[in-house]
């Protein structure tokens, strides 16, 4: 009679069960259904509240959780639910992900912002765009998570926001929230300013771990400073003090790639830069561009494109252009390529140097998430809500879609090109390296059994060709339907059984 895909939701449903996501989300009743409906929805298939309900009659996700013929007002109804029990589901989150293992919990922060379409959400506001839309309004909202990256909780702020502005929000939540006393925040140097610090040393129990901007660093290198580059004869990390930063602990690494590769960059920007005001400097010997201050608006529009401007000497007259090298700045940053400070309170005996340098290169695991609500598997930009709880509500749907997803990822790496076991480095300030096994499956697009290897998005693709056929045994309508799965492929077995999960034929 008909034929669905069942096999993507199917395993979304199971790794959501195994994780004990719909109990988080709340008691049993119509608005779980239909905001359990959407997580997995936005795993599946992300796409705008509206779409999502046309989608969910074609799928078996519609009819086993009795959602297909939900309108829009209960799709809402239920996001406002959702966001009604934000602060029970992160703390409950919280209490399973942050506090276990030995030792103070550690959690990773960091913001980041999508643009809004509209004119009419009092969240939208301009601000510095993460996503090099200039000039658009956008939302910011900050994710939290564990030591591995897993998301924990979300906010959302206004466009403008700055980020010690919401390093402070998400503090007071691990506090007062999630009543985690003994913690250490671990945020980028952007995140965790000097005044920042100052205001968790008064709060007490709350550790930090960051980085030093450039032009502190540049302080301790200089002449009968702590950051010599002698320090990094022998080897590429060494612990430091200084007196402008009493109790805390400063960590030098010296990553050689790091400044091989950053030495690269400057020289080529600094080519393009000139490159492209010699194209002006050619205008002013023509003669066809002249006067100061119309050859300093021509200057203004180019020299900082590539932000090279402050290795520049820029000389201008009412009829010349000249463009020279700081050769001895350029020198001086130079001499620094590679090298970072971290900053932390944490004790030696809590975290050793490798350590520190370990659990501050986690924060890409931030990034990571980041990227998979924007643009990898959740597509949650652009924001087309207008009211500030439907806007939260959607941020939240789409962080618990990725805490799903998280697991997943990490549930069917054999079965993806996602490197299982990755070489361990005896020097945390290395670059990491993909494991033989990983760069086999890559080049073969097969595992070590010859068993095909997919993308996670192909092989959501695969498991969606897994359908389950209602079939009329007779001729009259009357005559039973019985509901039967498609013969599965190793490949949608094996992803099942990866969740410890048998291919249900319904999901309740």
């Amino acid at each position: 009679v008909r034929s669905r895909p069942h096999g993507h939701v199917a395993a979304v449903w199971a790794q959501a069960k195994a994780l004990g996501l719909p109990g988080l989300l709340g008691p049993a009743g119509r608005s779980r259904d239909l905001a359990l409906a959407l997580i997995v929805s936005r795993v599946v298939r992300p796409g705008s509240k509206l779409a999502t309900l046309g989608w969910w009659s074609d799928t078996t996700l519609g009819e086993d959780l009795d959602v297909a013929g939900a309108g829009s007002d209960e799709v809402y109804s239920a996001m406002d639910w959702l966001v009604d029990r934000q602060d029970k589901i992160e703390a409950a989150l919280a209490r399973r992900h942050l506090t276990s293992g030995e030792g103070s919990p550690v959690a990773m922060f960091d913001l980041s912002s999508s643009w809004v379409d509209g004119r009419h959400c009092p969240l939208a506001a301009r601000g510095y765009s993460r996503d090099k839309r200039k000039g658009a309004l956008q939302i910011e909202y900050g994710l939290l998570t564990d030591q591995a990256g897993r998301p924990v909780a979300v906010r959302v702020f206004d466009g403008n926001t700055a980020d010690p502005t919401a390093f402070i929000d998400a503090v007071d939540t691990v506090r007062s929230k999630f009543k985690l006393e003994q913690v250490t925040m671990v945020g980028d140097r952007g995140m965790i300013t000097n005044a920042r610090i100052t205001a968790l040393r008064e709060l007490g129990g709350i550790g930090w771990l960051t980085a030093l901007r450039a032009r502190q660093i540049a302080k301790l290198a200089a002449a009968g400073g702590p950051l010599q580059l002698t320090l990094f004869d022998t080897q590429d990390l060494a612990e430091i003090t200084h007196p402008d930063y009493p109790g805390e602990r400063l960590i030098a690494c010296r990553n050689p790639a790091l400044a091989a590769e950053r030495a690269r960059k400057r020289d080529e920007l600094l080519t393009a830069t000139e490159t492209l005001l010699g194209k002006v400097t050619t205008r002013v010997a023509k003669g066809t561009l002249a006067g100061a201050d119309t050859i300093g608006v021509a200057v203004g529009k180019v020299v900082d494109t590539y932000k090279m401007g402050k290795h520049l000497d820029i000389t201008i007259t009412d009829t010349s252009l000249t463009v020279t090298r700081r050769q001895e700045q350029i020198a001086a940053e130079a001499a620094l390529d590679g090298i970072y400070v971290l900053r932390t309170s944490v004790p030696a005996t809590r975290l050793d140097s490798a350590g520190v340098v370990t659990t501050y290169k986690n924060l890409s695991h931030v990034e990571r998430d980041f990227r998979i609500l924007k643009s990898d598997d959740l597509d949650l930009r652009p924001i087309h809500h207008h009211l500030e709880d439907r806007v939260r509500g959607h941020v939240l749907i789409c962080m618990l879609a990725a805490h799903l997803t998280w697991h997943l990822r990490k549930a069917w790496a054999p079965l993806t090109f996602t490197d299982i076991q990755p070489p361990e480095r005896d020097n945390p300030v290395a670059p990491a390296h993909r494991s033989p096994s990983a760069d086999r499956k890559a080049s073969r697009h097969a595992d070590e059994n010859d068993q095909p290897v997919r993308s996670y998005h192909v092989l959501l693709t695969h498991l969606a060709t897994l359908t389950r056929n209602d079939l009329r045994y007779g001729q009259h309508d009357t005559d039973p339907v019985v509901p039967t799965l498609a013969e599965p492929t190793p490949t949608q077995r094996r992803a099942f059984q990866l969740l410890d999960a048998t291919i249900p034929l319904t999901l309740k």
